[in-house]
């Protein structure tokens, strides 16, 4: 494996800084699945990102009041130093993120090239063995964009099943 040089042990430690703080996010989410359906609901959420000591990651909440009341969710980010990856774990109050067996479900792995970060894991749907990408784009800009892509074919066609556009509370 390539060392990292300490610059790029920064800058990959940093990839996630344009998420520190409240958003405003308009989401809209496939109703089923990889099923071929194309019915999209519409919601608004708050989050908030906070980062954890030392650098090595952050955490945020998700409240869509509207789309499901006393939902919580929870993006767990963290990062290392060592391959520059990013761990990417989503944890919520209906099963708290966590398998049969106590642990923590497998997280979505990758980085930022280009200002585009890929994260991709292995999951489950429905009983059946999954692949799973989160995509970030426009992260420079001021409504940074988050999608969700599932895959039942190891990652031979993709599925986008989940868009979320964040803005600032003070902005339009």
């Amino acid at each position: 494996m390539q060392q990292l040089t300490d610059t790029a042990r920064l800058n990959g430690m940093h990839d996630f800084d344009f998420l520190l703080g409240p958003w405003q996010v308009e989401n809209q989410r496939l109703t089923q699945r990889l099923q071929g359906g194309d019915d999209w609901e519409t919601f608004s959420a708050t989050q908030c990102n906070q980062a954890l000591p030392g650098g090595i990651g952050n955490y945020d909440d998700f409240m869509a009041a509207t789309w499901r009341p006393g939902f919580v969710g929870l993006s767990l980010r963290i990062f290392n130093p060592q391959t520059d990856r990013w761990s990417i774990y989503w944890l919520d109050n209906q099963n708290g993120g966590l398998g049969g067996n106590g642990l923590l479900q497998p997280p979505v792995v990758g980085r930022f090239n280009d200002g585009v970060g890929v994260f991709e894991g292995d999951d489950m749907l429905d009983g059946r063995p999954i692949r799973v990408r989160y995509t970030w784009c426009d992260v420079a800009g001021a409504t940074p964009c988050w999608e969700q892509s599932m895959s039942a074919n190891g990652g031979t066609d993709w599925e986008v099943n989940w868009r979320m556009r964040l803005r600032r509370p003070d902005t339009k």
